[in-house]
């Protein structure tokens, strides 16, 4: 993706996730710019770290003693809770000159279980801060290092790549010289050349698809973006079986066991259908109603919540069905449903008479 694509992608996750976004991209593509555009405009403190600069104690503070207890100095670059929502940017990650200042930073790349605080070493980040990471990719042609696979697993890759229409619509904002605009306008591949392909080997993993949960729950993507916020936490083979089964299922009606038994899982796609999908579910509960009309009481409400979300139409017309199965009406006859269904029944009553 470009610069201001990975700009979308890293505004929804750290303004909506507490996930940790790696920005992988060549020198001078504008990973770190970008970043700093993102906090300004949504109004983000910025704190960098050149983590190939830092070693531990720069990370963890120096350790003092107070009474029988060792504790460790708040580090000068540590958000207070009391601070604004600020963004600790880790650049260049995988420059840290010693093994140990990688390990360190480790835990605090790592997103922060369900209750629980972001930490590094003894200090617990406030959960109005989020952390992003950047990269150059270990491609052969910069002296990083190479991250190992849990490290990766904890983060969402991001590839962004060099595309002249951004970088165009950024000088121009930006006032650039006019002949600099003009000269790269018919000679675009005197910009950065594409380096190798930037792949980190990336995996599917239960973690990784837990991340992948999240995000879809949390964030939206452009549609051609899915692919490549998914891959870089599955890969590209994980990611497009993912995404084409999306598709094909989409393309289905909902099924009445579906309905019934797993409404909270359905219900938004429910709310989504196409009308002739819409009309062949309604057919369905119809059907599986006329030939079973038992139901436990969790599938009661969730066959009033499907009601519930029909078109007035579509509502009216299965309302009228249903209530010609004598099990189903005693059902919907109920005092607490009449917010769903009363509107209806008083309308074929009318008709009736």
């Amino acid at each position: 993706m470009n610069v201001e694509q990975m700009k979308k992608v890293v505004r929804e996750i750290l303004t909506r996730t507490d996930l940790t976004p790696c920005i992988v991209g060549h020198r001078g593509v504008g990973k770190t710019a970008g970043l700093v555009q993102v906090c300004r405009e949504a109004d983000l403190n910025y704190v960098p770290l050149r983590l190939g600069q830092m070693e531990v104690g720069d990370l963890v503070g120096m350790p003092y003693r107070e009474g029988e207890i060792m504790r460790w100095s708040r580090p000068s670059w540590w958000p207070a809770d009391h601070d604004p929502p600020t963004v600790v940017h880790c650049d260049e990650l995988n420059r840290a000159q010693q093994e140990d200042t990688l390990q360190a930073i480790f835990q605090f790349v790592e997103p922060p279980a369900e209750g629980q605080q972001r930490a590094l070493h003894t200090h617990q980040l406030d959960p109005r801060h989020k952390v992003v990471v950047t990269i150059n990719p270990p491609d052969g042609t910069y002296q990083v290092a190479t991250l190992d696979r849990a490290l990766l697993d904890r983060m969402v890759m991001i590839y962004v790549e060099s595309d002249y229409a951004c970088w165009a619509r950024y000088a121009e904002r930006k006032g650039f010289d006019a002949e600099v605009r003009r000269f790269l306008s018919v000679n675009t591949q005197m910009l950065a050349a594409p380096g190798e392909a930037m792949d980190m080997q990336i995996e599917p993993t239960e973690r990784a698809w837990e991340m992948v949960s999240i995000l879809r729950k949390n964030c939206r993507f452009d549609p051609e973006l899915e692919m490549e916020v998914y891959a870089g936490l599955v890969g590209n083979e994980a990611a497009a079986m993912f995404l084409r089964w999306c598709h094909e299922n989409r393309e289905r009606p909902v099924e009445a066991h579906q309905i019934l038994d797993q409404w909270d899982e359905v219900a938004d796609r429910v709310a989504q259908q196409r009308d002739d999908l819409q009309a062949a579910t309604l057919n369905g509960v119809v059907n599986r109603l006329r030939s079973e009309a038992d139901l436990s009481e969790t599938q009661e409400k969730n066959l009033v919540s499907y009601i519930d979300v029909l078109p007035r139409d579509l509502r009216f017309g299965m309302v009228k069905t249903l209530l010609q199965i004598p099990a189903v009406a005693k059902i919907l006859s109920r005092d607490e449903h009449d917010a769903v269904v009363l509107d209806v029944i008083e309308q074929i009553s009318r008709e009736a008479s």
